[in-house]
């Protein structure tokens, strides 16, 4: 499962979607799908040549089925017999470099998966460097600001480094209560996005858009997924033990791309039977070819167990109630409420360079189950980010929405069908169950999706991790990355962190773009 677990919202629904549903699918609506992705593809285009990118093409090229037809020469070219896009890891690599010429810990993990490292780094090279209403140095101080709510100080001082090179104020690196006004307004919006969404109502958007340091709604727009973009990286960055490991720290000195280190295996079902080399800084503990040794912890569910449930639960053809599908919602996120905290998983204290980033650090996650019943679940039915966010975004900040669809819906089709070193799986109920179990953390529910398969699926050991990972990553260490999915191949478990930066990312902008909407309405 190389990795099967991506499923966005489409491809959570496309398995258990009614017939009814499926017939409502019009021409119309194909048609619709069409332009969106001719559209998406344009401005991948335009956005690469806006954010510096030396090679618009670099990555994108496609060679099929026909490994006769990619270049010899390239380093670290992976792709197999699934019909994903051959990529030249080494330029994707170069283009990666920040302007420090570092080639970061992120992109080095996210290797594992080049179809998606490519469509990662274009979205954020654009968003950070790219034309956009936010002035260069706001921008990379707003992703201190998220990262702070976090503690991740990896992020923070990459971020430090980048707000330097773009003539950024050294005087607001003492903290927040050295930022213009009109920034600092930004930070309670900062800090409920981090960690209670649900919460964000349109009061703050008219807040920020009024007075005397008002913004303008393109930058309301810009900000917003600033935010979740780097609230969610964190979640990624400790979850897949970055945060935890000193050497990823600013160590551009050991990242030049003429040093190969890294080494990916090509998965079971690839023709390819050499290993790939890709030059990159170190990640020796990171190596696909066998799965991870772990310390002793709780038993898991074997990977030819869960096997057994998908294949039963993809067969499984019953008829489940409007009034079931939602009970069954409320049963796992009470479930998810109950999760307890281990004594080891408490959050750490604010380090002295960090605190002054960080304003009402108690402010913190509270399980949904228990937000009060003034706050209704959010129902995808009632706003998705396909129908209501994708357009809004696209209208206040140009082309960025065609992006984010791409990213998300990128990761949804990232499969190779294997898990575990098993080939010819079908991981699409498992991909299902473990994004939308991430964004029932945060509220949210799909109405067609049977919450059942949750709980047969994503055993308890999961779902702890994910919920940390998405609500307390600061708590997270490499050991936390190393006891769970202990079957799974590396680039397995590091899919599965992609899949809750992609979901928590999603489940942030939807209620942020839900609140702007109101705004403007």
């Amino acid at each position: 499962m190389t990795v099967g677990m991506g499923a966005t919202v489409a491809v959570a629904t496309e398995a258990t979607a009614t017939s009814s549903s499926a017939s409502a699918i019009s021409a119309d609506q194909d048609q619709a799908d069409q332009a969106r992705s001719a559209s998406r593809t344009a401005s991948r285009t335009a956005s690469r040549t806006a954010a510096g990118l030396q090679d618009a093409g670099v990555g994108a090229a496609t060679w099929g089925h026909d490994p006769e037809r990619a270049p010899a020469s390239i380093a670290g070219l992976y792709f197999g017999d699934h019909g994903a896009h051959g990529h030249d890891i080494e330029s994707l690599f170069i283009d990666s470099c920040l302007p420090s010429n570092c080639v970061d810990a992120v992109t080095n993990l996210m290797a594992f998966h080049p179809t998606y490292l490519d469509i990662y780094r274009t979205t954020q090279n654009f968003i950070l460097r790219g034309d956009g209403p936010l002035p260069f140095d706001y921008r990379h101080y707003i992703a201190i600001m998220a990262a702070g709510r976090h503690q991740c100080d990896y992020l923070i001082n990459m971020q430090k480094q980048e707000f330097l090179m773009q003539g950024g104020n050294q005087m607001w690196l003492k903290g927040l209560s050295h930022i213009p006004p009109k920034l600092h307004d930004l930070y309670e919006i900062n800090k409920i996005l981090a960690h209670r969404p649900w919460l964000l109502n349109k009061s703050h958007i008219e807040k920020l858009t009024k007075g005397q340091d008002s913004w303008s709604l393109a930058e309301v727009v810009h900000a917003l997924v600033l935010l979740a973009h780097f609230h969610s990286l964190a979640s990624f960055v400790f979850g897949s033990g970055i945060n935890d490991e000193p050497r990823y720290h600013l160590s551009c000195e050991t990242t030049r791309v003429e040093e190969p280190v890294l080494t990916l295996s090509p998965p079971p079902h690839s023709s390819k039977a050499q290993t790939t080399t890709v030059k990159l800084d170190e990640r020796k503990g990171f190596k696909d070819e066998n799965p991870v040794a772990m310390s002793p912890t709780e038993p898991e569910v074997g990977v030819d167990t869960l096997m057994e449930r998908m294949k039963t639960l993809s067969e499984r053809s019953e008829e489940v109630s409007a009034e079931e599908h939602k009970k069954r919602f409320e049963h796992v996120e009470s479930q998810s409420a109950e999760l307890s905290v281990p004594l080891g998983q408490r959050t750490p204290p604010i380090k002295p360079d960090i605190s002054h980033f960080v304003e009402d650090p108690k402010f913190a996650y509270v399980d949904f189950a228990h937000r009060g019943v003034q706050i209704p679940t959010f129902r995808v039915q009632d706003y998705s980010w396909d129908d209501h966010g994708y357009s809004l975004v696209n209208r206040l900040y140009s082309e960025v929405g065609n992006l984010l669809d791409e990213k998300f819906k990128t990761t949804a089709s990232l499969t190779y069908n294997t898990m575990g070193g098993r080939q010819d799986v079908d991981t699409t109920t498992f991909r299902r169950a473990v994004w939308n179990y991430i964004q029932c953390i945060y509220g949210i529910r799909h109405d067609d999706y049977d919450y059942g398969e949750v709980n047969q699926l994503v055993e308890r050991s999961l779902k702890a991790f994910i919920k940390t990972a998405c609500c307390y990553p600061e708590r997270l260490t490499r050991r936390d990355y190393d006891r769970v999915m202990r079957e799974f191949l590396h680039s397995e478990k590091i899919h599965v962190n992609l899949m809750i930066l992609e979901a928590r990312m999603q489940a942030e902008l939807m209620y942020a773009l839900r609140a702007m909407m109101r705004y403007m309405t």
